[in-house]
């Protein structure tokens, strides 16, 4: 099956024994010239704190429960992890996220 993820879509990301198994926002797919074929997401999480770095997404239909974007957890892998596609982030939802990453990136 081929899996062909979209940037502000939120997937179930399969990740293994080491780490939890969670929902992530697709925020960069490679393309067929990438030295490295890794998606590159942030993890979902329902222990929203309200800090900086967490975009709260209140709760979508296809959540189970309320849930934030937290931009501080960046990670890199193969696209072959990503499970199931759960849903798509408004498009208001992906401007927050943008803006909370060039907070924290300071861009």
């Amino acid at each position: 099956m081929r899996i062909d993820p979209k940037v502000g879509e939120v997937w179930f990301a399969e990740l293994g024994m080491v780490e939890k198994s969670r929902p992530v926002l697709v925020l960069a797919v490679p393309g067929d010239q990438d030295a490295r074929a890794l998606v590159v997401v942030a993890p979902l999480t329902s222990q929203i704190r309200g800090m900086t770095g967490e975009v709260d997404l209140g709760k979508p239909r296809w959540l189970p429960k309320p849930s934030a974007v937290n931009v501080q957890g960046l990670a890199s892998f193969d696209r072959r992890k990503l499970g199931r596609r759960m849903g798509e982030l408004t498009p208001a939802q992906m401007e927050d996220v943008r803006a909370a990453l060039r907070t924290m990136l300071n861009l």
